[in-house]
């Protein structure tokens, strides 16, 4: 029998974390999965979820927690999980509950019969949300597949199947500013898509506001593209011809100046700085990258785990 591995990031998720676990160990009872574990990562939670945690932990072995020093963040939370998942199909889904595991057996059926990699859910529709982060979310993705260099499915989430093979690889990347969704797409192998309907939280708020997704936007756009730098470039070369057409005017209409030469120079200062601003702007998000990446810092620190210490041996021997 194949084992399952179901991973789980949670940060502040008191009112739903219960509930979240105790519905997934239901789906693997119903389906008979007894080979299984279910690791669940507190992203430094600072409200109840820890507590909860170690006393449903007491209850069922099977499952895990590796909880972090602070909060590291989601993509972090998820490839903690990933790393110590020991599976051979493996399961990520968020603890909020918006992505139902009941679908679970039906994602490992389209596997097998499909002879997948990789099964990804996609989002028929998504109650419970407002018409403005609904419309943030499309324009996110189609803006990311047209700046990327690669191309991701349109309006997907964490919530996935893989197997152990896909798994290996994503384990094996070095960097540690993972977009994990994005990895998972750039890794390639045999994906196919399950649509569901995405349901409105059971409990709790989502931790994501505007601020926190125009960041995650950035920091995607340029991890998996340089189509950044070609614009910048694009931008220099427009402003250079508007400002040489901008310049011929001025020269012509005398009426414009104030004080001669002043208007021609004005125009080349601020044109010149705009472009050298706005290009520094974009190698500067590039340079931050690679300085995050060669500092060699971990992507997170594990404070304490409950029921993984063997999960976690095994892990580092297996890498040693």
């Amino acid at each position: 029998m194949k084992k399952i591995s179901v991973v789980i990031p949670a940060y502040n998720e008191e009112e739903i974390i219960e509930t979240t676990c105790l519905r997934v160990i239901q789906v693997l009872d119903e389906n008979k999965y007894e080979s299984r574990e279910i690791i669940i990562v507190n992203d430094g939670s600072r409200d109840r979820t820890h507590p909860i945690l170690k006393e449903l932990s007491e209850s069922h072995p099977d499952l895990k927690v590796l909880s972090f020093s602070r909060n590291f963040g989601h993509e972090a939370a998820t490839t903690a999980g990933l790393k110590y998942a020991s599976g051979d199909y493996i399961f990520i889904i968020d603890a909020d509950l918006q992505d139902p595991p009941e679908l679970f057996p039906d994602m490992i059926k389209l596997m097998e019969k499909s002879e997948a990699d990789l099964v990804y859910g996609v989002r028929k529709s998504r109650k419970g949300e407002s018409g403005l982060k609904k419309l943030t979310s499309k324009m996110f993705y189609r803006a990311f597949n047209l700046l990327s260099d690669y191309k991701f499915p349109l309006d997907t989430g964490d919530f996935r199947l893989l197997n152990r093979k896909v798994l290996d690889e994503f384990n094996a990347l070095k960097e540690k500013k993972k977009y994990v969704r994005g990895l998972f797409s750039w890794i390639g192998f045999k994906q196919i898509p399950i649509t569901y309907e995405r349901a409105p939280r059971e409990g709790g708020v989502s931790k994501y506001n505007y601020k926190n997704l125009m960041r995650l936007a950035m920091d995607v756009i340029f991890s998996f593209s340089k189509k950044p730098l070609k614009i910048a470039s694009g931008v220099g070369l427009f402003c250079i011809f508007f400002s040489l057409i901008f310049l011929i005017y001025i020269l012509i209409s005398k009426a414009v100046y104030a004080v001669p030469g002043w208007a021609s120079i004005t125009t080349l200062i601020v044109f010149f700085g705009g472009v050298q601003m706005f290009t520094i702007g974009v190698l500067g998000e590039y340079l931050g990258i690679i300085f995050d990446e060669i500092k060699g810092r971990p992507e997170y620190i594990v404070a304490e785990t409950l029921n993984a210490e063997d999960t976690i041996k095994n892990n580092e021997k297996s890498r040693s």
